[in-house]
């Protein structure tokens, strides 16, 4: 997985910059050895939108939340813009979160953090793929990857859903687009001619430092810069596409080989930087043209993968995490899974899940396990100690052991990692969409489906006095993700409105509905009892009826699928009922 999720803010260099207290050892240097630096500025007045869009469908959702961020950082920014633009800075402004990257000299800097409403500014650090175990391997196969037989993908597509009008993201090192398994699948193929607007978004315009080129030019790296077409300067993104909806004739390597693909190029040759990841975000909020423009909210994907990282000693800690967590946030309130890689240290053991995104409440982490269901060794494990929350990830665990998929020039590779184990999740949300397409948008609705059908795995791992013998757990979250189990679950959903539709006893509405809703006696009966259980029997909301007219309004519940059993006299009457976001 890419020792990347610096994204937002993977971060050395922050302020008040007007005192040197406050400014890390490595962004000094960077001062004194540049006389100007990469920086992001940050502004104290973030806007997240998370919880904000209950009820919307995706389209609506992506349409509100992109203006709100828009007019939000347009009038926040409009004078630190105004700076900037008279002292000819180059700078590009942010949506997605509020903030601007920029060019400052030391005294620029100072400046802007004495004269605007600044929360800090921070260093644009680069940050490198990490390393994957893998190994060459040409050979064609005649049945489907093990991971692909392990999670039933197979036997989703035996049910006629394999992603149709379904569309995946991925920002990585780029995409061998014309690659037989995938050039099909790509949103912006044509028969006579490609239309990458709105299906491509290159963020790389200069050479990654790290990478020790003398001269930024556009020659040194294969794919250029602001590639109009896509284009993978390294393999990794080809191979995690591939494993999203790859497929041939005689390679079936995709979980959701009939989903539609668009993408986004976040690292120069496996070197990336916060401002790059977080363009890709943006981007991926409201797809642009191919000049950048005419934003469309409404072909943002259904789901991101990110295979890639940050941990703290490239500069990402406690002091520009929430940042980070602003944009996952903003990105799910937009409708938009957002599937991350929890990480390869597993070998350090407890709290190794300690990089953003992976970290978050709202992302949707993934580890790796083997084709025996045990977890690769070399995926991180929780809980994540890194902000004292001590939440539990990773969510679910993935095959992420000996994974096959496509490389450049129609070649595949074998690779291990978390980075494998993400895009089987990200192409699973695919299938759930297609078997019920209801739940495009509903963001925590599909997350909670995975979790509830995954197969439980436990472990006898002790980390701070406490194991992993119940489920979730810090080991293998919720356990290894079952798309045929969930793809039922998204048809049960279907069926749960119809059946209550067609209830004759009792009146439940809204449903599906947005946390709370009312059950009446069709007849005027007294309700006495009604208890309301998840779908594994459990009772989560139990009460008697004290309201007249036969009316109980039930408490807020979180998103997810529930049994009601309402006792009316000697009768009981059941059924179903969806909460939504």
């Amino acid at each position: 997985m890419k020792n990347i999720l610096g994204t937002v803010l993977c971060i050395l260099c922050f302020a008040n910059i007007g005192n040197s207290q406050n400014i890390s050892e490595s962004t000094l240097a960077e001062f004194i050895e540049n006389e100007e630096v990469d920086c992001i500025i940050v502004l104290q007045d973030q806007l997240d939108m998370y919880g904000k869009t209950t009820g919307m469908t995706k389209d609506r959702k992506a349409a509100y939340v992109f203006q709100s961020l828009k007019n939000h950082a347009s009038k926040s920014q409009e004078e630190i813009k105004a700076y900037l633009t008279k002292n000819t800075i180059k700078f590009h402004s942010f949506n997605v979160f509020n903030g601007l990257q920029a060019y400052l000299t030391r005294v620029q800097a100072e400046y802007i953090v004495a004269n605007f409403e600044v929360e800090s500014i921070v260093y644009n650090e680069p940050s490198q793929v990490s390393d994957i175990s893998k190994t060459k391997e040409d050979e064609s196969r005649t049945i489907a990857e093990w991971g692909i037989l392990q999670i039933k993908a197979d036997s989703v597509w035996q049910l006629g859903f394999e992603g149709s009008d379904v569309v995946v993201g991925g920002q990585d090192t780029g995409y061998d687009f014309d690659n037989s398994l995938i050039v099909k699948k790509y949103r912006g193929y044509g028969a006579e001619e490609f239309d990458h607007n709105y299906n491509w978004h290159d963020a790389i315009d200069t050479v990654n430092v790290l990478n020790g080129d003398t001269i930024n030019d556009p020659s040194v790296n294969p794919c250029g810069f602001l590639s109009d077409e896509p284009c993978d300067d390294h393999g990794h993104g080809t191979h995690t596409m591939g494993t999203m909806v790859g497929q041939d004739s005689i390679n079936d390597i995709g979980v959701a080989p009939k989903a539609s693909w668009i993408g986004c190029r976040n690292m120069d040759r496996g070197w990336g930087k916060p401002s790059t990841y977080t363009e890709c975000f943006e981007w991926f909020l409201a797809p642009t043209d191919l000049e950048g423009l005419n934003p469309d909210p409404t072909k943002a994907p259904h789901v991101i993968a990110n295979s890639w990282g940050c941990p703290p000693q490239e500069g990402c800690n406690a002091s520009n995490w929430m940042f980070m967590e602003t944009v996952v946030n903003n990105l799910s309130a937009a409708g938009t899974v957002v599937v991350v890689s929890a990480g390869n240290a597993g070998n350090a053991g407890c709290g190794s899940v300690s990089n953003p995104a992976a970290i978050f409440e709202n992302s949707f982490a993934v580890g790796a396990s083997n084709s025996e269901d045990n977890k690769a060794g070399f995926s991180s494990i929780g809980p994540v100690v890194v902000d004292s929350s001590f939440r539990v990830k990773p969510d679910v665990v993935a095959p992420g052991v000996g994974v096959r998929s496509i490389y450049l020039n129609e070649e595949f590779r074998t690779w291990n990692g978390t980075s494998m184990a993400g895009p089987h999740v990200a192409g699973a949300v695919a299938l759930i969409i297609n078997a019920n397409p209801n739940l495009a948008g509903q963001v925590d609705v599909i997350k909670e489906i995975l979790r509830s059908t995954a197969v439980p795995l436990i472990d006898s791992t002790e980390c701070f006095m406490n194991d992993a013998l119940e489920v979730p757990n810090f080991y293998y979250g919720h356990g290894r993700i079952d798309v045929l189990a969930a793809v039922k679950v998204a048809l049960d959903m279907i069926s749960a409105v119809e059946i209550v539709l067609e209830n004759q006893e009792l009146k439940v509405f809204p449903n599906p509905n947005s946390g709370s809703f009312s059950i009446e006696s069709v007849e005027g009966k007294k309700i006495d009892q009604i208890m309301i259980m998840d779908m594994t029997g459990r009772v989560v909301d139990y009460s008697r009826s004290k309201i007249t007219n036969g009316t109980v309004q039930i408490s807020s519940l979180n998103s997810g699928f529930y049994i009601y059993s309402v006792k009316m006299g000697d009768s009981v009457v059941s059924g179903k009922v969806v909460v939504t976001e």
